[in-house]
């Protein structure tokens, strides 16, 4: 019989950890609009799972990250699936840059997730309005998709120091 003690269980949760951050923040869809910041957004979530698919890619499972898309549709209040589409798309993205890039470097991954919201946001934006005839505000898209890109700078640190004080900074 295998004993489980207090070691084992923080370890899980520390393992899972990016698994749990991401299903938290898409349950609870933190908005700035209370602070009365009416033009200040970003989507962590659009930076977690780019790091973590591109840092430690096994961190997060592709259905897991689904499923999260599909739960954040739902409260939303988007067409199901498309946020889901939205990650994979992203993950996509992502796994490309992994498997071409000799050397890391967090400029280089700064940019290309500069292009990776771009054009997510765009296909988001173009199913919404011209499929499901949507009203989005193209102003407010763009605030968001600067914003997310400003942050993740600062979060990419904030997961590498993480990653060096939980995992030991190895990846995959």
């Amino acid at each position: 019989m295998i004993k489980i003690n207090n070691t084992n269980k923080l370890n899980i949760i520390l393992l899972y950890s990016p698994t749990i951050i991401l299903f938290l923040s898409v349950l609870n869809e933190f908005d700035f609009n209370f602070l009365k910041l009416n033009y200040f957004s970003f989507n962590f979530n659009y930076i977690l799972i780019f790091y973590y698919s591109l840092k430690k890619s096994k961190s997060l499972g592709y259905g897991l990250i689904f499923i999260a898309g599909l739960f954040n549709d739902a409260i939303t209040g988007t067409p199901i699936g498309l946020t889901a589409l939205n990650y994979l798309l992203i993950c996509g993205f992502a796994g490309y840059l992994r498997n071409i890039t000799l050397r890391p470097n967090i400029i280089k991954d700064w940019i290309f997730f500069l292009v990776t919201i771009s054009v997510v946001n765009s296909f988001s934006y173009t199913l919404l309005t011209l499929v499901f005839s949507f009203q989005l505000d193209y102003y407010l898209l763009l605030i968001n998709i600067f914003f997310t890109f400003l942050f993740y700078s600062f979060f990419s640190q904030i997961f590498g120091l993480f990653d060096k004080l939980i995992f030991g900074g190895s990846h995959d």
